[in-house]
């Protein structure tokens, strides 16, 4: 089993310290790939940058052009309130864009079964015309429309299990059925999208599949969520590719969210989304580096990924489970309105 993994050194470069996304989250998983000795048995590539058609494909010209003004001065920029640019964060950001494209690649050339990308900055909130939510390019999106159009891999399904809404990545295939876009997600909270209702228009209808979820929901929940909804969408799509857009954000020691997901629960899932890949795909499955702010969960999580993707029985969970006093929420009455929305 060949498992690729794909990042850059300089990474580090787009930072704010006092930031929730800064360099140091990086740095922690490869740590902890190095400490665990994982980063011995996987197949590094240092990834290229975009190129600007496939950037182009996803976002305009005009937030193209403001991001190449940015790199011109000598200053940070706030995008918005939550989103920062340096002079070299476009150059860093195309690195992370392209980091994912050369995931893709390893895989579709056969030189590897699978593939993890640690890229930063994060992509799956950066839309069209900005960047938003500490994205500034939509990593995941440009990287599926390179294996469309590159490797004739033309069924994407996208699994995005931040505890933020991927409201960047959603709205690039809104009305497009030839990606489906699965999102587990807290709400209500930033960036206050993705309602059950919203499915995707014209063509596209039917191809986004919203789980909104209250805060609490642990283990039992996203295993349930992954029996019920996302394995009958998956078969129902017979996807090409998968990609999984990962959040270490839904743990429950994470400072930004209330969702009550373990290491232990996130590597069932990631196992489960492995076996998809491996039913329908011919195990073709990228997993792509998003939020995550708690060091310790990121970097053990990101750790398990690598053995999940390299068959691994072993998950290491130093944190255990959340210490709830109180019953977690019924997911039922959420599978249900999922599951007649779609009629899975």
């Amino acid at each position: 089993m060949t498992t690729a993994y794909v990042t850059h050194p300089r990474y580090v470069e787009h930072n704010l310290p006092e930031h929730p996304e800064h360099a140091g989250r990086i740095r922690a998983v490869w740590n902890q790939l190095e400490s665990d000795g994982l980063n011995t048995r996987l197949m590094r590539i240092e990834a290229q940058p975009a190129d600007l058609e496939s950037i182009g494909a996803v976002h305009t010209a005009d937030y193209l052009d403001l991001l190449e003004r940015i790199s011109q001065q000598d200053r940070m920029v706030r995008l918005d309130a939550d989103t920062y640019a340096s002079p070299t964060s476009y150059e860093i950001a195309r690195l992370s864009a392209g980091g994912v494209m050369d995931a893709i690649a390893a895989v579709a050339e056969k030189r590897a079964d699978n593939a993890l990308a640690l890229v930063r900055p994060p992509g799956h909130h950066a839309i069209a015309e900005r960047g938003m939510g500490f994205c500034l390019l939509s990593n995941a999106a440009i990287a599926a429309r390179y294996a469309q159009r590159q490797f004739g891999l033309n069924r994407v399904l996208i699994i995005d299990d931040d505890v933020h809404h991927g409201n960047g990545t959603e709205a690039v295939f809104y009305e497009d059925p030839s990606v489906m876009f699965i999102s587990t997600h807290q709400s209500p909270i930033y960036p206050g999208t993705g309602a059950f209702e919203d499915t995707g228009s014209g063509a596209g209808t039917g191809y986004t599949i919203n789980i909104p979820l209250p805060a609490g929901h642990g283990d039992a929940s996203f295993t349930a969520i992954t029996e019920q909804i996302i394995w009958k969408a998956a078969e129902r799509f017979q996807p090409d590719l998968i990609m999984v857009s990962t959040g270490y954000d839904a743990h429950w020691a994470d400072p930004l969210a209330g969702t009550m997901l373990s290491l232990t629960g996130y590597a069932q899932i990631s196992r489960e989304f492995v076996k998809m890949a491996d039913r329908l795909c011919g195990g073709k499955i990228v997993f792509v580096m998003e939020g995550g702010y708690n060091l310790n969960v990121l970097s053990h999580g990101w750790a398990n990924i690598a053995r999940v993707l390299l068959r691994d029985e072993l998950i290491k969970d130093p944190l255990g489970q959340p210490d709830i006093r109180h019953t977690q929420p019924d997911i039922t009455p959420i599978l249900n309105r999922v599951k007649n929305i779609h009629g899975l």
